[in-house]
């Protein structure tokens, strides 16, 4: 009897403890609902664990509202990649608040891209004490606007050992806005109009708004860590071609970056139907991992 009590209390408070972790399981990996702070808030995630993990993720969102990216995450877990997908700040279970067009602010200045580098930062911690082995490397996988955050929170975190970047900028927060707004949603605009046009005009447009840029190169600069980066050739929310120019400058440089084009994409580069670029990321992550397991065990 007291055996089965003391077990019974155990478990009862077990679960009065830790009523923030909710566990699932499948075939292929386990889901951990967890929740963590990050500057004043707190965040709500899933962590996806796969029975034998040999890299691990942050996924790291692009401008719109989002919840946590669990059918993009469960890809990556089927093959061997431990990943931490969250609502972003102000969405789903997440506090704080969310900033963007869809509701009339302000999500590219410089105050909310720091804020949710600090959220990625502070998500890449959170994952790292799940991980049992210590050693597996953590990188962070984003979007779109992420392309500002990650380089940010990279440049923080010395535990972020890799990168992959769908569709994301590597020009100033005030250039991608001229372009946008130049090509205006013109889903046609490549058919009118040259490279050469496209980049006089973000070279020499007045700015719509007034705040201060956010430059990824001025990260990145700092970044010895490898990167990926996946682009979309008729893209009309980044000047695709004048990005790769400059990740070529890096490369020149010495910087581990790379980048694949693909000449039917747009701007959408990860959605669930298309898994070219999935695919490739996924592969491209297990040597990046494999190359960074074999420098530590050097040291």
């Amino acid at each position: 009897m007291n055996i089965n009590f003391t077990s019974d209390l155990f478990l009862w408070l077990l679960l009065i403890t830790l009523p923030e972790m909710v566990f699932s399981q499948s075939a292929d990996f386990t889901i951990q609902d967890v929740k963590f702070e990050s500057q004043g808030v707190t965040l709500a995630g899933s962590i996806l664990t796969p029975k034998k993990t040999f890299a691990a993720v942050v996924i790291v969102h692009g401008s719109d509202p989002v919840k946590r990216e669990m059918e993009f995450a469960k890809s990556l877990a089927k093959e061997g990649i431990a990943v931490l997908t969250y609502d972003k700040r102000g969405v789903g279970e997440s506090g704080g608040v969310y900033v963007g067009p869809s509701v009339g602010t302000n999500n590219i200045d410089t105050t909310n891209i720091n804020l949710l580098s600090h959220d990625a930062s502070a998500a890449v911690n959170t994952v790292r004490t799940c991980l049992k082995n210590k050693k597996i490397p953590i990188g962070l996988v984003g979007f779109s606007q992420a392309g500002w955050i990650i380089p940010i929170a990279a440049r923080k975190n010395p535990q972020i050992e890799f990168m992959v970047l769908f569709s994301c900028p590597t020009i100033t927060t005030l250039e991608q806005l001229r372009f946008q707004f130049y090509t205006n949603g013109n889903n046609n605009f490549w058919e009118n109009h040259t490279e050469a046009e496209a980049r006089e005009h973000i070279k020499n447009d007045s700015d719509r708004y007034q705040f201060t840029a956010t430059d990824p190169k001025i990260s990145l600069n700092t970044l010895s860590i490898p990167g990926l980066w996946l682009f979309g050739e008729k893209d009309i929310q980044i000047p695709v071609k004048l990005c790769i120019e400059q990740l070529n400058t890096f490369k020149v440089q010495g910087k581990p970056f790379e980048y694949t084009l693909f000449s039917a994409l747009g701007h959408n580069t990860s959605s669930g139907d298309i898994s070219e670029t999935v695919d490739i990321s996924i592969e491209w992550i297990k040597l990046k991992a494999l190359n960074i397991k074999k420098s530590k065990s050097y040291k």
